[in-house]
């Protein structure tokens, strides 16, 4: 499955900005994320967000992740995102400029 998404906020900037799109992609078995990917994940009570993956957990079933950005929530805040919760990993972004 492929998505097109907005992004909203500053989360991963300069990485990816606001208002850039990104193209998602969910199909782990053929595309494993990897530490270093861009992953977009839903996350109560956040909603949906787009970090950057730090370290696999319980044996790529979790995932450590954060923001660029200063005043990111990320791991430290909600700890480790389930690999249920992952909508899937960035495989492109488009700037709005």
């Amino acid at each position: 499955m492929i998505r097109l998404l907005r992004v909203r906020g500053q989360s991963v900037s300069p990485q990816v900005e606001d208002g850039d799109f990104v193209l998602v992609l969910k199909l782990p078995i053929f595309f494993p994320i990897r530490v270093g990917d861009l992953i977009v994940f839903r996350k109560a009570p956040y909603g949906i967000l787009i970090k950057q993956v730090l370290d696999l957990v319980d044996k790529g079933n979790g995932f450590w992740v954060c923001g660029t950005h200063p005043a990111s929530v990320d791991s430290h805040t909600f700890g480790v995102v389930q690999a249920q919760e992952v909508l899937g990993k960035v495989i492109a972004r488009f700037s709005k400029s």
